[in-house]
């Protein structure tokens, strides 16, 4: 009797082996149907994008764009959920559920990185490029990748750069042509060291609102204007507030793609290019298609009323020699960063 239960247990094994080799088990449940076999094409991934702008501004295009492209290049293992217009919170928030793991990639702002890696702040040398373009090339630059690098010891990989039009001066009432003219006016500036530095050496008094607060602020007189950005003035209308625009690109504002480390490094060779791949072209388009937009939007506040004009580099350089005294010998990647931009 007990030879007959061996048997019948032993035919029900072999049973089972020849039905799951006859059926290809062993392949990850994740694997698509029609993989083209190797270890890269048998798995798929379903990520998770978090930003800070809203879906009409050039980041989240990007964003789009990095999505495309990512489904294209792996033929469709590679998905991504985008969430915009901070809705997972701020980027002290998204960095941290980078780190953790929660997300797998964010666009966050080279002024915010700046708080936790000092040497981002080189990107904000006034003046450091003559187009966006030219900015764009240099995010591949040795020293760019130095600073990318600096966040390795943080749970994070920094990927590239992504840039969003230039930096330029919005005033409510005061036609603001040299630098002396901003004496004493209260401007609403990013709450980063660097930035609101530049704006002190004109004589400005920079404040670091909230951005859902400027509009109401220049309103009512508690600002007197702001550093923004020429699409920004548009989708926040505030031509509507300010009568004078000031296009001084006096800054390029980048993005910086990050990665939650663990992740990115447990890819195989070939999706972690992919990866790089997708971005590349992301940032290809954003800087592409902006820079097609400068005139475009220049004419717009025109037709809403605002009185636009340019500001050059030269009225600004006793500014640029400040910032270059001051920021460079705090960091060695900040020092290498301007002598290759001051060239």
């Amino acid at each position: 009797m007990k030879s007959m239960k061996r048997g019948i247990a032993l035919l029900a094994v072999m049973m089972m082996v020849f039905i799951t080799a006859a059926c290809g088990g062993g392949k990850s449940s994740t694997e698509p149907a029609s993989s083209g076999g190797g270890e890269s094409g048998e798995k798929t991934y379903s990520f998770k994008l978090a930003h800070v702008t809203p879906t009409n501004h050039m980041w989240h295009l990007a964003a789009e764009k990095f999505g495309e492209e990512l489904d294209k290049r792996s033929n469709g293992r590679m998905k991504v959920e985008i969430y915009p217009n901070s809705q997972l919170g701020s980027e002290a928030d998204m960095v941290q559920q980078i780190q953790s793991g929660s997300i797998d990639f964010g666009f966050i702002t080279a002024a915010y990185m700046s708080s936790r890696s000092p040497s981002f702040a080189a990107w904000f040398a006034p003046y450091a490029f003559d187009s966006l373009e030219e900015a764009h090339e240099a995010r591949q630059s040795e020293v760019a990748q130095k600073i990318l690098a600096t966040l390795d010891q943080q749970g994070l990989t920094g990927l590239d750069y992504l840039f969003a039009g230039q930096r330029v001066m919005l005033f409510k009432d005061k036609e603001v042509k040299k630098p002396e003219d901003m004496k004493g006016l209260k401007l609403r500036v990013t709450p980063s060291p660097p930035m609101q530095d530049f704006y002190r050496s004109t004589g400005a008094s920079p404040e670091g609102l909230a951005l859902p607060e400027v509009y109401a602020a220049v309103q009512t007189g508690v600002i007197d204007g702001m550093d923004m950005d020429l699409d920004a003035a548009i989708t926040n209308k505030y031509y509507e507030v300010v009568k004078h625009g000031a296009v001084t690109n006096h800054m390029v504002w980048p993005a910086i793609a990050l990665a939650n480390k663990a992740t990115f490094e447990g890819m195989s060779d070939e999706d972690k290019q992919i990866i790089s791949d997708a971005l590349a072209a992301a940032a290809d388009y954003s800087v592409t298609t902006r820079s097609a937009q400068e005139e475009e939007f220049k004419k717009t506040l025109s037709d809403n009323g605002m009185n636009i004009y340019e500001m050059k580099a030269d009225q600004f350089k006793g500014q640029i020699e400040q910032f270059d005294k001051k920021y460079g010998p705090t960091d060695p990647l900040i020092q290498e960063f301007i002598d290759s931009v001051r060239q």
